[in-house]
C-alpha cells in the first residue's frame, strides 16, 4: 500500500508546475543618456539549462517616472543574449506597476493602456532567453532614459521567473515569401555610418516555400543602417543595406532575381497595413513603360528575432539595369559628357539627402518663406565637381524659365525642349490616382540623359507612397476628391513646385494626358485589373501579413497618420483601400483635365483600345486594338517583379498567344510597335 501512494504521489508531483524566483533590487534611472544596469544573481537554478522544458517565463519590474514613454527596458542574460521588452511606450507619469511580461499575455505591451498593471507581452519574446545556454549567472535588465535631462525615475524592484511553463521564442516554421536574416554580431544599427554584419537570404523561387533550414542564396557579409525620416520614429525600422565584401568594400551581387548591385532597402512599411502602397506605385510606374524599382515582399529575422513582412527592393540607382543614363564621372567637365547623366531629387534635407540648390522659381504657395530645393542624388553631393553642379543646376533653371515664360506651349521653344512631356503626365497619374500627400514636393526623383543620347529631363522612377491611397489623415490625403497637385496646406515647409498647375494651362499637353488616363484606365487601370492586382498581392501576403500582425499588433489601432476608421482585420484594410480607389477612379473620371483627340501640333493620341481576351485566362489569349494597319509587334508578358516570362517577337492583332506555361497570378501584357508601348493587365487563372 504505501509503495502504491509513494508512486501516485510521484506522478501528481510531475504535473504541477516546478518554478523558481530570483529577485533584485533597484536604484534611480539615469537621466544623462547614457543606460542603467541592475542585476539579479542567479544560483542554484535546476534544471541550469533553459530551454522550452525549463526556462524562463516571466520578468516583473515595477518602475516610477516622470514620462515612462521616454524608456526603452530590456533584459540580458548572462550569455549576453539581449530580450527588448518595451520601447518609447506609455506617457507622462504612467508607471509600471507590478507588471509582468510573459509570452502567452492576451494584450500585447504596445496595446496596453498605462498604468501597466498586470502581464503584458513584451515586444520580443522572453523565450528567446531559453536557448540551451546555463541561466545561472548574472542577469540584468538594462533601462535608457531615451530623453536625457527632462524627467527623472526609479526601478523600485525586478524579478525574473523560471518554471516548466517558460516562454518560446516566436513561432515559425516555413514561409511562402523569401526570408531574410540579419547577425549584427551584438550592435546598435545606427542611423550612419553602415555596420558590418552577417546576412542570408533563403530564396527557393517563386511558388516554393523556404525555412531557415534551407541553404541559403546569399551567406556573407553586408552593411546596415537605419533609413529614412519621420519614419524612424517606428519601432519597426527600415534598414539600408549595402553587399560586402570581409573588408567592408561594397559588392555587386544579384539578389532575390533582381539585377546585380550593392545598395539595397528594407522598407518596414509600418504604417501602411495593407504591406502593399509602395509596391503598387513601383507597379504603375513600370505599367506606364518606365523603369520601376524591382521588389519582393520578405520576412525579416533580425539577430534571430522575428521582425514582420518588408519589402526588400532596390535603391535608386544609375546603371544600365535600373536608371539607364549615362555615366558621369568628376573628370568629366566639359562638353557633351557634361550634360549627362544626372539623378536629382525634391525632398527633405535629411536621411540620405542635403546638397543641391534653390529653383529660382517659388512655388505657388510660400506664405512663410518657403522654396523649392533640388538635391543631387547622381553624382553624389560629395562627389559632384563644381562645373556639373553649375551645368545641372543652370540647364534645370532654363527649363523652368521656358515652363514659366509666354512660349511655354509652344512645342519647339517651349518647355518640351527641355523635358520628355510624357514621362511628366504618367508621373501626374501615379500621384493623382493615389492621391500621394507627399507627392511632387517630396522623394520626386528626376534623371536627365547626356545631350547625344537624348538630353532632357524626365520624372521618376516613382518612391515614397505608403502614405497614398487613403493613408494619411491630413492635408487632403484622406479624402478621394480633390487634386494632389492643389496642396492645401500652406503652412506646411515642403510645397509643390509650379510645374502642373502651369503644364495644365498647354491645351495639347491637358489632351494628351486625357488620352494616356483613359488608355490607362482601358487596362491596367481598369477597376477588375487594379482589384485583381490586390486579391492576388494579398493572397501571396496572406500567411506573412498575420505573423507580421502578431508582432507588431497594430490592426485596429491608430498608427501615424492613419485616418478613420481603422479597420481591425488584414481583410478590412484590403477591403477599405479597394473602396476607396473606386471612389477615387470616379472623380479622376469625372474631372481629368482635357480632351482625348488627334491635334496637328501634339503628339500623336495614345490608343485607348487594347483588348485582351479572355482576361483571366489559362491556356492562351487574343490581343486586338493595339494596331489597326495589322502590322507585326513585340508582345512581351513580365511578372510583378519585371522579368519577362514570355517574348513573341512578331505578333500580329489578333492572334494567339499560348500561355500555358505561366503560373496562375497576375501579369503585365506589353505589346510594343515601332517606338509605342502600351501595356495591359493579364489574369492567369488556374
Amino acid at each position: 500500500m504505501g509503495k502504491w501512494i509513494f508512486t501516485y504521489f510521484l506522478l501528481a508531483s510531475a504535473t504541477i508546475s516546478v518554478s523558481q524566483t530570483f529577485n533584485g533590487t533597484g536604484g534611480l534611472i539615469p537621466n544623462n543618456g547614457n543606460p542603467g544596469y541592475y542585476y539579479i544573481n542567479v544560483l542554484g537554478l535546476s534544471p541550469s539549462g533553459i530551454d522550452t522544458i525549463y526556462g524562463l517565463e516571466s520578468v516583473s519590474l515595477n518602475i516610477t517616472h516622470q514620462y515612462v514613454g521616454e524608456l526603452k527596458i530590456e533584459v540580458i542574460s548572462p550569455c549576453g543574449n539581449t530580450i527588448l521588452l518595451t520601447e518609447s511606450l506609455g506617457g507622462d507619469g504612467d508607471n509600471f506597476v507590478n507588471t509582468v511580461f510573459r509570452d502567452d499575455a492576451e494584450v500585447s505591451i504596445y496595446n496596453g493602456i498605462p498604468p501597466y498593471i498586470g502581464n503584458y507581452r513584451p515586444l520580443e519574446n522572453v523565450g528567446y532567453q531559453n536557448n540551451g545556454q546555463d541561466g545561472n549567472g548574472t542577469w540584468q535588465l538594462k533601462i535608457l532614459d531615451m530623453g536625457p535631462g527632462a524627467n527623472a525615475g526609479a526601478l523600485m524592484n525586478w524579478s525574473l521567473k523560471f518554471s516548466s511553463e517558460p516562454g518560446f521564442p516566436f513561432p515559425f516554421d516555413s514561409t511562402n515569401l523569401p526570408i531574410v536574416m540579419i547577425d549584427t554580431y551584438g550592435q546598435l544599427i545606427p542611423d550612419d555610418p553602415k555596420i558590418e554584419v552577417w546576412m542570408k537570404i533563403f530564396d527557393n523561387g517563386e511558388g516554393n516555400y523556404n525555412d531557415t533550414s534551407d541553404i541559403p542564396q546569399y551567406n556573407y557579409y553586408a552593411g546596415i543602417e537605419l533609413r529614412g525620416s519621420s519614419s524612424q520614429m517606428f519601432l519597426k525600422k527600415s534598414y539600408g543595406l549595402e553587399t560586402w565584401d570581409s573588408l567592408s568594400n561594397p559588392v555587386d551581387t544579384s539578389l532575390l532575381g533582381m539585377p546585380k548591385e550593392s545598395d539595397w532597402i528594407l522598407n518596414a512599411n509600418f504604417s501602411d497595413k495593407t504591406l502593399l502602397r509602395n509596391t503598387m506605385a513601383y507597379q504603375n510606374w513600370m505599367d506606364l513603360g518606365h523603369y520601376a524599382t524591382r521588389y519582393r515582399h520578405v520576412e525579416l529575422f533580425l539577430n534571430n528575432r522575428y521582425k514582420g513582412v518588408y519589402v526588400f527592393s532596390e535603391k535608386i540607382k544609375r546603371d544600365n539595369d535600373r536608371v539607364d543614363i549615362a555615366k558621369l564621372t568628376p573628370t568629366m567637365n566639359s562638353g557633351d559628357s557634361l550634360t549627362g547623366g544626372y539623378i536629382f531629387k525634391i525632398d527633405k534635407p535629411t536621411g540620405s539627402g542635403g546638397g543641391g540648390w534653390q529653383s529660382h522659381f517659388l512655388p505657388p504657395v510660400h506664405p512663410i518663406g518657403q522654396y523649392i530645393w533640388f538635391q543631387y542624388e547622381y553624382p553624389k553631393a560629395t562627389e559632384i565637381t563644381p562645373a556639373q553642379k553649375d551645368y545641372i543646376e543652370e540647364y534645370v533653371n532654363t527649363f523652368e524659365t521656358a515652363l514659366d515664360g509666354p512660349l511655354f506651349a509652344d512645342t519647339a521653344l517651349g518647355f518640351r525642349k527641355y523635358a520628355v512631356e510624357e514621362t511628366f503626365y504618367d508621373y501626374f497619374i501615379v500621384n493623382e490616382f493615389s492621391k500621394n500627400v507627399d507627392g511632387y514636393r517630396l522623394s520626386t526623383f528626376l534623371h536627365k540623359e547626356r545631350d547625344s543620347l537624348g538630353g532632357k529631363i524626365r520624372m521618376g522612377p516613382v518612391w515614397d507612397y505608403d502614405l497614398a491611397w487613403h493613408n494619411a489623415d491630413y492635408c487632403g490625403g484622406d479624402a478621394y476628391e480633390g487634386w494632389a497637385y492643389q496642396f492645401p496646406c500652406g503652412y506646411d515647409w515642403w510645397q509643390i513646385p509650379f510645374w502642373w498647375g502651369r503644364l495644365l494651362e498647354d491645351t495639347v499637353y491637358a489632351n494628351n494626358l486625357n488620352c494616356r488616363w483613359q488608355e490607362a484606365r482601358s487596362s491596367f487601370l481598369s477597376n477588375e485589373a487594379v482589384n485583381g492586382w490586390i486579391d492576388s498581392m494579398a493572397v501571396l501576403l496572406d500567411a506573412g501579413q498575420q505573423r507580421n500582425f502578431t508582432v507588431w499588433p497594430i490592426l485596429g489601432v491608430y498608427v501615424w497618420p492613419n485616418p478613420w476608421p481603422y479597420p481591425t482585420t488584414y481583410a478590412g484594410e484590403i477591403t477599405s483601400m479597394k473602396s476607396w480607389i473606386f471612389h477615387r477612379f470616379q472623380w479622376l473620371d469625372d474631372n481629368m483635365p482635357g480632351n482625348c483627340w488627334y491635334t496637328s501640333t501634339g503628339p500623336e493620341p495614345l490608343n485607348t483600345r487594347l483588348v485582351i481576351a479572355p482576361n483571366p485566362a489559362s491556356d492562351h489569349i487574343y490581343v486586338s486594338g493595339f494596331d489597326p494597319a495589322g502590322n507585326r509587334s513585340m508582345a512581351e508578358i513580365f511578372g510583378l517583379l519585371g522579368n519577362r516570362v514570355l517574348t513573341e517577337p512578331g505578333y500580329s492583332p489578333g492572334q494567339q498567344l499560348d500561355i500555358s506555361n505561366l503560373r496562375p497570378g497576375s501579369y503585365v501584357l506589353r505589346i510594343t510597335t515601332g517606338s509605342r508601348v502600351i501595356s495591359g493587365m493579364l489574369i492567369v487563372a488556374e
